[in-house]
């Protein structure tokens, strides 16, 4: 992608990474916390003069998907808010749905497989990021349900 301006573009999704589709963050200042211990807390928060009560957790997307336009393959990454517009709920839902139902994570990146988007891609603010970052999503089918209410169909819930 050329240029600093955001660039729309009508695409359809190969592929997502149905390994890792989330992370944890404080409740309180969404800060990043560590993946491998479910109990830490934040460091900020915690020691917080202001904030005398411990901060929970709670998870947000982040899906990196690869979609393909008329002219090119893009690695994208897909944050919380737009997110929640292809999955149909909030990561913390998704992630309890899916200790129900394992295979969850992999038959949702397949539901969505195929679909086509306008999506508005931009360059991370980050200057160690290395994918281009989903700044707004829009179905195109006409009868496009979040891969929640496929997949609540699916196993029946």
């Amino acid at each position: 992608m050329e240029g600093e301006k955001p660039k729309t573009l009508v695409c359809t999704v190969l592929a997502i990474n149905h390994t890792n589709l989330c992370y944890s963050v404080c409740a309180v200042c969404e800060r990043t916390l560590p993946d491998n211990d479910p109990t830490s807390l934040c460091k900020f928060c915690n020691f917080n003069a202001f904030n005398s009560v411990s901060s929970a957790s709670k998870r947000l997307f982040r899906v990196l998907m690869s979609i393909a336009s008329d002219t090119k393959v893009f690695t994208v990454i897909c944050f919380d808010r737009m997110a929640k517009v292809i999955f149909g709920c909030s990561a913390d839902e998704f992630f309890d749905f899916a200790k129900l139902h394992p295979f969850a994570a992999v038959s949702a990146s397949r539901i969505l497989e195929g679909e086509m988007f306008k999506m508005t891609l931009s360059k991370p603010r980050n200057g160690n990021a290395q994918h281009l970052r989903v700044v707004s999503v829009v179905p195109l089918r006409t009868g496009f349900q979040p891969a929640i209410e496929t997949l609540r169909k699916l196993y029946g819930k």
